[in-house]
C-alpha cells in the first residue's frame, strides 16, 4: 500500500511537470518511462527496507534519509534539513547558537574544519582550518552524513565531547571540548600602531555592516591626528549572509558591481552593486585572508581587490564560491540546494580556486635582532649637534603604552606596515 501511494503521488507530480515542459513529446515519453521505472525501484526498496531491516524503522526516517542522500550526492553543501537542523541554521545566522564554534564541511568521508569561530571552545582549543575530525566520542565519522556529524557535536551547554583530529604532518590526537552557548561577536576593532584602524570580522551575521560603520566613526572621534588606513581581517571567517557581504563591500566603494551569481540558466543571473559611498573617503585598505576565509569573506576580498580599492595579503582563501538556496518545506524542515556560483566583478569564479592574495604572507614567528656593537654618529666625541632639535622636552605620546603583543602576529604586522606605506604614497595625490 505504501509503495502504491508513493508511486501514485510522485506520478501525479511528474505528469504536472511534463505538462509544463517545452521539450518534444518523444523526449518526454522516453524520460517518463525511465522515471516511472526508477520510482518503482525506489518504492520496492523502501517497502523492503521497512519490512525486513533488522530493526524497526519509520517511513519518516527512511524517506528523509533518502531525500538527504539525493541532495548530498550532488555536492557537499546541498542537504535536507529537518525541523531541528533548520532551527539551528537560523540561530547561526542570527549570531547566537549552541555547540563548539566551528564551520565544517564533508571531504572524503570525514569532516574538514573550514574555520573555528573566534572565542569559542574550538578556537580556544587551537583547532585550525584544514584539520580533519575523524571520530566523535570514539565513534568513527566515516559513513555519517554531515548533518549526523554536526548533531553528535551539538549538545547541552556544559557537557563535553571528545574529537579525534588529524592534522597534516602530525600524528592524530584527541581534544576534549566543553560545549557552550555560542554568542558570536562578529566585529571587533582596535587601533594599531597609533593610527591604523584594525577591524576583525569573525563572520557575516546580521548587522555586521552597521557594526563596522560604528567602529569607524568611534575611531575617528577625538583623534589628534587622522587615521592612516584600515586593516580588514577576515582570516578564518567562514562566511555568512550574502547581503552582509554586499553591504560591507559597499562601505568602502562609491559604485560598481560587488558580486554576481550565475545559475544554470543565463536569465537567472543576479548582479549586486555597491550602494551609498565610501565611508573612509579613500583611506588605504588592506584585507587579510587565509585558507579559512570562505564564501562571504571571499566576496568582500574579491570585490575590493578587483576595484583596486584594497591590497589583499595573506594566503589563498578556501574557495567556497557556490550559492545555496534554502527552501522551507511543509514539514517545518527545509532543503538547502546549490543553485548558482559566485563571480567577482572582473568575472572570476571563486569556486574551488579561491582568492589569490596580491602579496603572499605566511604565518611566521618574529624574532627581533639587536646589534649590540653598533654605533651611531651621535656617540662620537665632539659630534655635531642637530640644530633642528629643540632643547625643550618632547611632547608625550598618548599611545606610548599601547600593547605591542599584536606584533607577534606576523601577517597582521605586515598588514599594518603596508597600510602606513600606502598612506605615505597616496597622501599627496
Amino acid at each position: 500500500m505504501l509503495k502504491k501511494l508513493l508511486i501514485i503521488t510522485l506520478t501525479a507530480l511528474m505528469m504536472n511537470a511534463v505538462a509544463c515542459e517545452a521539450k518534444p513529446a518523444k523526449d518526454n515519453k522516453d524520460e517518463d518511462i525511465t522515471s516511472y521505472e526508477l520510482l518503482n525501484l525506489f518504492g520496492e526498496v523502501l517497502e523492503r527496507a521497512k519490512a525486513s531491516y533488522v530493526e524497526e524503522v519509520s517511513d519518516k526516517q527512511l524517506i528523509e534519509a533518502a531525500i538527504n542522500g539525493m541532495l548530498t550526492s550532488l555536492d557537499p553543501h546541498s542537504s535536507y534539513l529537518d525541523e531541528k537542523d533548520f532551527k539551528y541554521m537560523n540561530e547561526q545566522t542570527s549570531g547566537k547558537f549552541g555547540g563548539l564554534g566551528i564551520e565544517i564541511t564533508m571531504e572524503q568521508g570525514v569532516v574538514k574544519i573550514v574555520s573555528p569561530i573566534d572565542d569559542t571552545p574550538a578556537f580556544k582549543a587551537g583547532l585550525k582550518p584544514g584539520d580533519y575530525i575523524t571520530n566523535i566520542d570514539g565513534e568513527t565519522i566515516i559513513g555519517m552524513t554531515l548533518n549526523e556529524a554536526v548533531d553528535k557535536m551539538r549538545g547541552k551547554p556544559g557537557t563535553k565531547v571528545k574529537l579525534t583530529i588529524r592534522r597534516i604532518n602530525e600524528k592524530p590526537f584527541d581534544v576534549t571540548l566543553k560545549r557552550e552557548e555560542i554568542k558570536t561577536q562578529s566585529v571587533k576593532s582596535d587601533i594599531k600602531d597609533h593610527n591604523v584602524l584594525y577591524i576583525r570580522i569573525g563572520s557575516f551575521s546580521e548587522d555586521v555592516d552597521k557594526d563596522i560603520k560604528k567602529a569607524f566613526e568611534k575611531a575617528q572621534k577625538g583623534r589628534k591626528e587622522p587615521l592612516k588606513g584600515i586593516v580588514l581581517d577576515v582570516r578564518n571567517n567562514p562566511g555568512g549572509l550574502l547581503d552582509q557581504a554586499v553591504a560591507v563591500s559597499s562601505l568602502f566603494l562609491d559604485q560598481g558591481e560587488v558580486v554576481s551569481t550565475r545559475a544554470r540558466n543565463e536569465e537567472d543571473t543576479l548582479r549586486y552593486s555597491a550602494k551609498g559611498k565610501d565611508i573612509t573617503e579613500g583611506l588605504p585598505i588592506v584585507v587579510l585572508i587565509n585558507n579559512g576565509s570562505a564564501s562571504a569573506s571571499e566576496i568582500v576580498a574579491g570585490a575590493l581587490q578587483d576595484h583596486k580599492r584594497a591590497v589583499v595579503i595573506g594566503e589563498k582563501s578556501f574557495g567556497k564560491g557556490s550559492v545555496q538556496t534554502v527552501v522551507p518545506l511543509g514539514n517545518d524542515g527545509a532543503m538547502r540546494l546549490t543553485t548558482a556560483r559566485y563571480y567577482t566583478p572582473s568575472g572570476r569564479s571563486i569556486q574551488a580556486t579561491g582568492i589569490e592574495p596580491d602579496i603572499v604572507v605566511h604565518p611566521a614567528k618574529i624574532e627581533e635582532f639587536t646589534n649590540e656593537y653598533g654605533f651611531s654618529e651621535a656617540e662620537y666625541i665632539n659630534a655635531l649637534k642637530n640644530e633642528t632639535i629643540k632643547d625643550d622636552k618632547k611632547k608625550k605620546d598618548d599611545t606610548k603604552d599601547e600593547d605591542k603583543d599584536w606584533r607577534k602576529d606576523y601577517q597582521l604586522s605586515r598588514a599594518v606596515d603596508l597600510v602606513k606605506a600606502l598612506n605615505i604614497y597616496t597622501q599627496d595625490k
